[in-house]
């Protein structure tokens, strides 16, 4: 054999060998093209559990040092995950590729829901929270525990504001009792918020803080919950949790339409495109869609105990809920509604996001 041919039949052997090799890797599945699309969640007895949105398999957990992780947020580069943590008084800013916890801020008592737009984290925190499920609306124990409030000056709850760059609270915006749901308007001058307690959702100028209007929500039930702005800017729709109702607003925040929902809606979101509102139904174990020029129901899809936040995939192709009551997240079928899969082990799961960033009942794609 020559030498020639030697030299040649090893480059053949190489070609071959880099291609085998090449067919070994891991298929690119991301939708960046970089890295695989990833749903966060937040378990309040627990840690940060990570999952592979191609493979819908749990493939890893972020340690918090138990601080009872709620609400979740993650910035457009995806660089940083936010954190609020009821046990520890504070938010957790997180090195989203690598989990490293970059830095603890000290908030305030119970600090719950997180919103992420641009560089800045809106987070709730209710000092006057009692914890635990809330009395039955209108029973002897809920007047005595408002009375109780009214007596000691309970203070309310509020809006912490902060620079996620330089990691300082800039400002703190007072809200009403018990806090909860928080939104931006579309020119992300105002801040929107539910006050369970309060039985209202109010709107306070961003910059002063001011209060711009005040919208009661008792005549359609008790405890406002969720909030969300419509992708065009033109309706905000919030959940009556005991009222099983939503109440739908126009741009100038005044109620034109109230709905009527399953048992004890909570999480909310649009549709990227808006022409869809979906509603976790906390007590009637679903998804509940509706049709937002109608309001007709359109479709409805099977989920656990006390499910209180969702997130769409990336390509909207299916919906990740959090089911708090039966430590599970449920797995649906964007298009039909059916279940696909349910994931268990978790512990009390809260709050989830998804990256790429998507929309959900925590998260948006316009805002």
């Amino acid at each position: 054999m020559s030498i020639r041919f030697k030299v040649s039949m090893l480059s053949l052997v190489g070609f071959i060998f880099l291609i085998v090799g090449c067919s070994n890797e891991p298929a690119d599945t991301s939708a960046n093209g970089t890295e695989a699309p990833m749903a966060y969640v937040t378990n309040q007895k627990g840690d940060i559990t990570v999952i592979d949105l191609v493979s819908l398999e749990v493939v890893s957990e972020i340690d918090v040092e138990g601080k009872g992780p709620r609400g979740i947020g993650i910035t457009s580069d995806g660089k940083t995950m936010v954190v609020a943590n009821v046990d520890g008084g504070d938010i957790t800013l997180i090195d989203r590729e690598s989990g490293k916890i970059n830095k603890h801020i000290k908030i305030g008592e119970n600090p719950e829901f997180v919103r992420v737009i641009g560089n800045r984290a809106y987070i709730s925190f209710e000092p006057a929270s009692l914890g635990g499920p809330p009395p039955t609306p209108g029973s002897e124990e809920a007047q005595k525990l408002e009375s109780d409030r009214e007596e000691e000056d309970a203070e309310p709850a509020k809006i912490a504001i902060v620079n996620i760059d330089s990691g300082v609270v800039e400002k703190e915006i007072t809200g009403g009792m018990e806090t909860e749901g928080i939104e931006l308007s579309s020119d992300q001058s105002q801040l929107i918020i539910t006050n369970e307690a309060d039985e209202n959702i109010t709107v306070h100028d961003l910059e002063t803080g001011e209060l711009v209007k005040e919208i009661s929500t008792r005549e359609y039930g008790h405890r406002p919950r969720g909030i969300k702005a419509s992708p065009d800017g033109s309706m905000y729709v919030g959940s009556i949790e005991y009222g099983n109702s939503l109440v739908v607003m126009n741009s100038d925040f005044e109620i034109i339409k109230a709905i009527k929902t399953g048992e004890v809606p909570y999480g909310l979101s649009f549709s990227r495109d808006g022409s869809k509102l979906y509603v976790a139904l906390a007590k009637g174990k679903a998804i509940q869609v509706f049709d937002t020029k109608s309001w007709e129901e359109v479709g409805r899809g099977e989920t656990g105990k006390r499910c209180w936040h969702f997130t769409f995939t990336p390509d909207d192709s299916k919906i990740l809920v959090a089911c708090g009551r039966s430590d599970e997240v449920v797995v649906l079928d964007a298009s039909d509604m059916s279940v696909i899969k349910r994931l268990t082990g978790f512990a009390m799961p809260w709050g989830i996001v998804a990256y790429p960033k998507s929309v959900g009942s925590l998260d948006s794609v316009w805002q």
